[in-house]
């Protein structure tokens, strides 16, 4: 007997999760606001029709829409169906959603999708937390899912997830603002090449180089990062990654001070 899920949400990321779950031999319902069909997944007129005779089900809306989703759903699911968010909501709205569900016997696991979803649907890497977590990788495992179980309560795989994308996101951010100030003071290709080659030597010990050397040269580099900041806005490039790492400079700077003081 092949197992009932409801997919809420049918954008880019919802689409493609419910199509290989259909190929997978899932019996898939599938709701969203907007008119969107995709072949094999029955559509339902509301997140309460979809969840009905489920018994699984995935929300993949948008941190915005989760709880809003949640409640809409609750009045028809069965208890003990299993929810579970992939949303890339902060481990608090999580944890509400567990909290807000379990008053009607439903549990809930946090899904961290660790790869953007196009071109992979089913097979992104997902992480999942929550007292129901081995529950859901066996169910989703069995379909051909890339599921890992992080221990802990439900936030617990989307807390590590955020922490990794303040890395990767201000590291990409601070990647597109230097180029921008290099495009603006013509150098653009040798920047380029530069960040290039400093990313191709990052290993485990540049880690520990970054932030001990950070710290015990806060003062000098609190400088060039304010140098730096005056450099941008003199060719006119808005200057938002440099001043916050001089910021941060300045801040650890003081702590310093304080402490040999």
């Amino acid at each position: 007997m092949s197992i009932a899920v409801a997919v809420l949400g049918l954008g880019e990321a919802g689409s493609e999760i419910a199509r290989d779950l259909v190929a997978a031999g899932a019996d898939v319902r599938g709701y969203d606001p907007k008119p969107i069909r995709v072949d094999g997944v029955d559509p339902r007129g509301s997140e309460a029709d979809a969840v009905a005779d489920a018994d699984l089900v995935l929300s993949v809306n948008s941190s915005h829409d989760a709880m809003t989703a949640l409640e809409n759903a609750l009045p028809s699911v069965r208890p003990g169906t299993l929810w579970a968010d992939l949303n890339t909501a902060s481990p608090g709205l999580k944890a509400a959603l567990a909290g807000r569900a379990g008053e009607q016997g439903v549990p809930v696991v946090d899904v961290a999708l660790m790869s953007p979803v196009p071109g992979k649907g089913l097979r992104t890497p997902m992480l999942v937390s929550g007292d129901a977590a081995g529950r859901y990788a066996e169910l989703l495992a069995g379909l051909g899912a890339d599921v890992d179980v992080q221990p802990g309560p439900v936030g617990t795989a989307m807390s590590r997830k955020l922490l990794r994308s303040v890395f990767y996101k201000g590291l990409a951010a601070a990647v597109v603002e230097a180029l921008r100030g290099a495009e603006a003071a013509g150098c653009a290709d040798w920047l380029r090449g530069n960040i290039a080659a400093e990313l191709a030597g990052f290993d485990e010990r540049t880690v520990d180089r970054l932030v001990d050397g950070t710290r015990t040269h806060a003062r000098r580099r609190a400088d060039e990062m304010a140098a730096a900041t005056e450099q941008l806005q003199e060719l006119g490039v808005p200057a938002r990654v440099a001043p916050a790492a001089r910021d941060l400079l300045v801040e650890l700077r003081d702590a310093a001070l304080e402490e040999s003081t």
